[in-house]
């Protein structure tokens, strides 16, 4: 038992530290000395190395994320939803939110990953690949299908502008919950909703 809060503890620790400096930005004495460990070689104890450290806490959080969009659909597809674009695009945002230990905490996964994207992308691509996406892509393709747009290319366009900009906003609303937990724009309820409907906006065909 002790092994394994010692385990946990520093994938902890190192995830708030890769997300506040990026991967490379980290050493192994500075992870294991955040841990408040004596011995050095506890990393490599339980990990062996710095990238497998890596590898495991980005599948973490890609797995959460998959299974619970997994988990929505599969209710919302067992009562014949989603049935708005709307709908599957909440699936999409709500669960990447309270990531973190404890409810209604939001964690640093997302910036961790965005950073890991943006300094080492090769290395984010060898660790995910098209693996643990499932629910994401479950989601575009209710997407696809509710869609008005006869012009199936420029729909493309949209959900990639989508991703994009959901990736962001959520990294954003991440680091500034965890500078102020009570954030009055963040830490409301309301605020992601009007990400879901401006993510809807986004898709939407634009008017004539």
């Amino acid at each position: 038992m002790k092994g394994e809060a010692t385990r946990d503890r520093i994938k902890r620790e190192a995830r708030a530290l890769f997300a506040a400096r990026g991967v490379d930005g980290v050493s192994i004495r500075e992870i294991v000395a955040a841990t408040g460990q004596k011995n050095g070689a506890s990393l490599h104890y339980y990990f062996g190395s710095k990238e497998t450290l890596v590898r495991e806490l980005v599948l973490d959080g890609a797995k959460l994320i998959d299974d619970r969009r997994n988990a929505w659909l599969d209710r919302l597809e067992g009562d014949g939803g989603p049935r708005t674009v709307r709908q599957a695009v909440e699936v999409l945002v709500w669960p990447s939110t309270s990531l973190g230990e404890g409810e209604g905490r939001e964690g640093d996964y997302l910036r961790f990953i965005s950073t890991l994207n943006m300094q080492n992308r090769e290395l984010f691509d060898d660790i995910l690949g098209d693996r643990w996406n499932s629910g994401y892509q479950r989601c575009l393709q209710h997407i696809r299908r509710h869609s008005n747009d006869g012009d199936p290319a420029a729909l493309e366009q949209r959900l990639l502008f989508m991703s994009l900009s959901l990736r962001a906003v959520m990294t954003a609303r991440e680091a500034a919950l965890a500078a102020r937990p009570d954030h009055p724009l963040w830490s409301a309820p309301a605020t992601v909703e009007q990400l879901i409907d401006s993510l809807v906006a986004m898709i939407a065909v634009p008017a004539a």
